[in-house]
């Protein structure tokens, strides 16, 4: 965690194997900042993502995860092109949706969807 943090709601991820799940998110521009075996906290692209490890099996969410995470970050294109590999494609590939949002749609660890977006009428302006 930083130094200094910031007010906001972070996801808490239920997560099958946290071992095997961390070299994903690292793959995404995510660090590894704090934790235990049991519960990691991961930052980047301005961001926090908590990671808990699941319920004792039987946990079937990798067949039916009812998981998700939106992550809001004007560096959409870049991390679509670090996660290429993930994109769900065909509808989740990277582009500007009817509801005003530059996204992309990601298959991550236990088939959680990650969207990860930008408003497009923002898009270009820093």
């Amino acid at each position: 965690m930083t130094d200094h943090p910031q007010p906001g709601a972070f996801a808490i991820i239920p997560c099958q194997d946290l071992e095997a799940a961390l070299p994903f998110w690292e793959q995404m521009g995510f660090a590894r900042t704090g934790g235990n075996a049991d519960y990691l906290l991961l930052t980047g692209w301005d961001c926090e993502v908590h990671l808990r490890r699941g319920d004792p099996p039987p946990w079937h969410v990798p067949e039916n995860n009812p998981f998700g995470i939106f992550i809001r970050t004007p560096h959409v294109g870049r991390i679509a092109e670090l996660m290429d590999q993930f994109v769900i494609r065909p509808g989740g590939i990277l582009g500007h949706r009817e509801w005003g949002m530059y996204e992309v749609a990601l298959n991550g660890p236990d088939n959680l969807l990650i969207r990860i977006g930008w408003p497009s009428s923002l898009v270009g302006q820093r």
